[in-house]
């Protein structure tokens, strides 16, 4: 295996210097255990009668000698209490130990978008593998100590037999706090892969309701009314222009779907339809589709595909759940392909039906939670988008974007075409993205199924300027152990595939120093990973449901906003993440029942948070700053 070293990276970042040891899933102490720092004291009230003297004065100016002595009365001695000192003010900058806040504050983020951009790496090479650790799979690293060819783990104290010259590689060239090492393993000519070789398809909406005109102003003042199918029309005509111009390489395929689904592909051979029956047979659209061959770029079919694109008529249902099938289908076999839905309406007839009374939510939900699922295995991306106005149930699809990586948008006739062209960008930096992240036995990633000190994350595919945010804690139980030790180890294990499908490790080992909640700064902790991981977390929670949690997290975060505000200046990009907080404040305030469901609006704006990342990403900065205004943000179901 070859092996790049990187010291010092920067994409795994914490909120806190420190580790906070006695955090407790209700905001609590779990422990009296720590160090007895003397600013403890600052935070109580000063209960003893006198406070120690003040020291004598040493500069103070002679008497003239001119003058005589004062006569000594015996009656002059002092027989009340020296002056007292102003008591001390309380550390406002600390977190309170009598009344504290309801955040953890132990937060990760990791910066995958930057992370998996294999273009900004470089460093020494070396030709070892990783040593692994065979009970939790960590990885020998810089904290690690071999003692006569044996390992003991450092994050589950699992005894490892290990060479100890490979050990000396692995360890004595970069002996410190923090190592950064990525691991690629040999490859084969059959496993390369042209870059360009992806695909973009677009799935569009032809049914009747895409004949709703709106009216709109054009460049010399006059106005004209347009269809939302003329309005997709025009955005697919300048996309494959900038396609053409850009990726002439690239793959471009079209699907559109009403009552049945066409399969034009490239636009140069007959056309596929799927209708009937066969609109609610899974299997049968997936082999049909993956067996239709696009075997053109878009500079060989672009006019063919604009042809296409110009002969669209609307009529008849909406069969999208089929569509978007057949366009994951169509899409699978080159990984790193996006699949962009466009429609304006709920799914009624076929797979992934919301109308009919006979279809429960729970059998839609698992079919588009399947089919997300499908696309993240090949390494296809799905991005949602609908039309301002309408009602889509973007809170069910939405899931699509979410857990494929892709986008949810609510856009307009005037901006249809600029989403577009902007979600078609190939901007895939990797596909089958896996994250493991390691840390102490004892310390466990609370809202995780699993509470144990390893956390593995299946991402799928990774886009630029995306980050992933993690909340972890050390259970009651191994406080003091975890004192004992002053400080705690992270490793984080990314694998992933490249562009051209290479294999990929990259594994980022640290270490932090623990201490007990009275003794942080509050004014020193990183805003930008608590501000994205508070809108990701309070998202994820709304979207599943929980929102009693989520309200509650809510309150705890603006609680500890407000109070940082009064020890320093609320920086601009803080007060955008504080609009995030109250933001979805509005959003969960206006769920009073658990039979209702978000709007088209609503599930916009939260599957947005969910992917938030630090507004000094500029590639996510634009989309981030969006509002969202109340308007009948819930209905029921």
């Amino acid at each position: 295996m070859k092996v790049f070293v990187h010291l010092f990276g920067s994409q795994m970042e914490f909120a806190c210097s420190h580790v906070v040891c006695n955090w407790g899933p209700d905001g609590e102490d779990v422990s009296e255990v720590g160090p007895d720092y003397e600013n403890r004291a600052l935070l109580k009230q000063q209960t003893d009668p006198l406070p120690p003297p003040l020291p004598p004065r040493r500069f103070r100016k002679p008497r003239p000698t001119s003058l005589p002595n004062p006569p000594f009365l015996t009656s002059q001695l002092s027989v009340t209490p020296l002056s007292l000192p102003p008591p001390v003010p309380p550390r406002l900058d600390l977190l309170e130990q009598d009344n504290r806040f309801k955040v953890n504050i132990n937060v990760v983020s990791l910066g995958v978008g930057k992370l998996a951009d294999m273009s900004q790496d470089a460093g020494l090479e070396n030709f070892q593998s990783p040593v692994i650790c065979g009970k939790c799979s960590a990885a020998l690293s810089c904290l690690s100590s071999v003692w006569k060819k044996l390992w003991v783990c450092e994050f589950c104290g699992y005894e490892n037999g290990v060479d100890e010259s490979l050990a000396q590689v692995c360890i004595g060239q970069r002996a410190g706090v923090r190592s950064d090492d990525l691991y690629l393993p040999g490859k084969s000519e059959d496993d390369y892969q042209n870059l360009e070789d992806t695909m973009v398809v677009f799935c569009v909406d032809i049914s009747g309701s895409m004949t709703v005109t709106t009216e709109v102003t054009t460049g010399n003042g006059s106005t004209m009314h347009i269809s939302r199918l003329e309005g997709i029309q025009d955005a697919l005509q300048r996309t494959l222009t900038f396609t053409l111009q850009q990726t002439p390489h690239r793959r471009v395929a079209l699907v559109t779907f009403n009552d049945e689904v066409v399969i034009y592909g490239d636009g140069t051979r007959t056309p596929l339809t799927i209708r009937d029956w066969a609109l609610v047979d899974y299997e049968h659209i997936w082999k049909q589709a993956v067996g239709y061959n696009v075997p053109h770029c878009i500079a060989e079919t672009y006019q063919h595909l604009t042809q296409r694109v110009k002969e669209l008529r609307e009529n008849g249902a909406t069969a999208l759940g089929p569509a978007t099938l057949a366009s994951v289908a169509l899409a699978s076999k080159y990984p790193g392909s996006k699949v962009i839905l466009c429609t304006d309406g709920r799914a009624n007839i076929g797979l992934g039906d919301m109308e009919q009374a006979q279809s429960s939510s729970a059998d839609n939900s698992y079919f588009y939670r399947e089919l997300a699922l499908q696309a993240v295995q090949k390494g296809v991306i799905i991005s949602v988008m609908s039309f301002k106005g309408t009602d889509c149930r973007l809170a069910d699809i939405g899931r699509l974007a979410d857990v494929t990586g892709g986008r949810v948008n609510i856009v307009s006739i005037g901006t249809v075409a600029t989403e577009i062209q902007s979600i078609s960008e190939d901007n895939v930096l990797a596909t089958s993205v896996t994250a493991t992240l390691l840390a102490p036995d004892g310390v466990y990633f609370p809202y995780e199924d699993e509470h144990n000190h390893k956390l593995v994350r299946e991402i799928g595919n990774v886009t630029k300027g995306l980050e992933i945010t993690f909340e972890f804690a050390v259970k009651p139980d191994y406080v003091e152990f975890c004192f004992q030790r002053n400080t705690l180890p992270f490793q984080l294990q990314l694998s992933f595939k490249t562009r051209d499908q290479q294999k990929v490790t990259r594994i980022i080992t640290e270490q932090r120093p623990v201490t007990i909640g009275s003794q942080i700064l509050l004014g020193r902790l990183n805003m930008a990973v608590l501000g994205v991981y508070w809108a990701q977390l309070c998202a994820g929670l709304t979207v599943e449901g929980r929102v009693k949690e989520a309200r509650r997290q809510l309150a705890a975060q603006q609680d500890l906003l407000r109070h940082i505000s009064k020890l320093r200046p609320i920086q601009k990009e803080e007060s955008i993440y504080g609009n995030w907080m109250e933001t979805m404040t509005t959003i969960c305030g206006d769920i009073t029942t658990e039979s209702q469901v978000l709007s088209d609006e609503a599930a916009e704006v939260v599957y947005q948070m969910k992917r938030a990342s630090s507004i000094s990403s500029k590639s996510t900065a634009g989309r981030q700053k969006k509002t969202f205004v109340r308007k009948k943000p819930m209905e029921a179901m």
